[in-house]
């Protein structure tokens, strides 16, 4: 059994190997979940609050507890990095003829950043304390939120992400699960008091209640996660938006209170900061393909990446982007072709789009498409 002298000295050596990699915080809590995340997520998902995504359902068992998904592990070091955006990320939203990324999509795909480190970081764990190690960057069923809050780097928010004291709302979250015993960090408390700004930005009311979320209002999930026609009543909200959404997260009033000299790791591409909406409606699959290479938005293909950006034209009141969005009406993809219509419908006259209806209504044979010429 180790002294806490050296366990002290451990975990500072853990700690120092971490912030040499770029991670702003690391922490250690015990590879343990409590009832509370347990019965969070078996609510969340009674409720149908995760939409389509089918598969938080499918790994529950795992999901709930880290001992389920490996039985050798017994402590988690939690480890943060900052993305925090330079100006205002919310600006782009009010330029009608450009597009607003989120921030964490802005730049490298974060995955490929972190799991890199996370593996150097699992190495020196593996050499000092002993035992196994395994690593988990967001796509393996681990609830890295609960297992932060719990190592004491930030508490989950009433917008239901991460807040740090010194970060604000901007984190990713990596995870060393080892086999080895570490003596855990105190967890963090709830300081959201009796704020509500994060519910009140949100441009979709997708917070039925403070620290819940229902995914089918959520803008990043419609836009990201979700694979069909996204609904009516839904789209006028999502604004500019193509691809995830900053507004909860960009609100918070702890971002203010980040620490001095904490600059972002990872930085953003120029053309991803506030791409206009005429250049990507012509993308094709090659061209969105060599656009967003490294990025995160490439996962989502081009037909839904286009769709949301037909969204965003039919929200601009830019007549001058209506040529953009009649180019797409013959589309291969219905998927673009209803959003198409939508966008036409949204910037010409009653009259006029009568007229275009007319014309093309009969060469359409998709259900969805036909709704939305009427």
């Amino acid at each position: 059994m180790r002294s806490s002298t050296s366990e002290t000295k451990l975990k500072a050596a853990i700690a120092a190997k971490a912030a040499a990699l770029g991670f702003d915080a690391c922490r250690v809590t015990a590879a343990h979940l409590d009832a509370r995340a347990r019965d969070g997520l078996a609510a969340y998902i009674a409720a149908g609050h995760h939409g389509t995504m089918s598969w938080l359902a499918e790994t529950f068992a795992r999901r709930a507890s880290p001992e389920a998904m490996w039985a050798g592990a017994r402590s988690a070091v939690v480890v943060a990095m900052n993305y925090g955006p330079e100006g205002d990320p919310l600006a782009v939203t009010r330029l009608n003829d450009k597009g607003a990324i989120s921030v964490y999509a802005r730049g490298r795909d974060y995955h490929d950043v972190i799991k890199g480190k996370l593996k150097e970081l699992a190495s020196e764990i593996a050499k000092r304390a002993g035992g196994e190690v395994k690593v988990f960057v967001d796509t393996a069923p681990l609830m890295e939120k609960p297992l932060a809050m719990a190592a004491g780097i930030g508490w989950q928010g009433k917008h239901t992400n991460l807040v740090s004291r010194e970060f604000g709302s901007w984190l990713f979250l990596g995870t060393v699960l080892t086999s080895a015993v570490l003596t855990p960090d105190a967890a963090a408390e709830d300081s959201c008091g009796t704020c509500r700004a994060c519910l009140d930005a949100c441009p979709t009311g997708a917070f039925p209640a403070p620290y819940t979320l229902d995914a089918r209002r959520c803008i990043s999930y419609l836009t990201i996660e979700h694979k069909d026609h996204i609904a009516d009543d839904l789209r006028a909200g999502i604004g500019n938006r193509i691809y995830g959404c900053d507004d909860c997260l960009a609100v918070c009033p702890w971002n203010k209170f980040a620490v001095a000299g904490r600059e972002a790791k990872l930085k953003a591409r120029d053309d991803l900061n506030a791409p206009a909406l005429a250049e990507l409606a012509v993308l094709d699959d090659a061209a969105f393909r060599t656009r967003f290479s490294g990025s995160p938005v490439k996962r989502i293909g081009r037909d839904r990446f286009v769709r949301n950006v037909l969204i965003a034209i039919g929200n601009s009141a830019e007549a001058a982007l209506l040529p953009a969005a009649e180019a797409l009406l013959d589309d291969s993809s219905a998927l673009v072709r209803a959003m198409a219509v939508w966008a036409c419908r949204r910037l010409m006259d009653e009259a006029a789009f009568a007229a275009l209806a007319a014309e093309r209504r009969a060469r359409e044979g998709d259900p969805a498409v036909l709704a939305e010429w009427g």
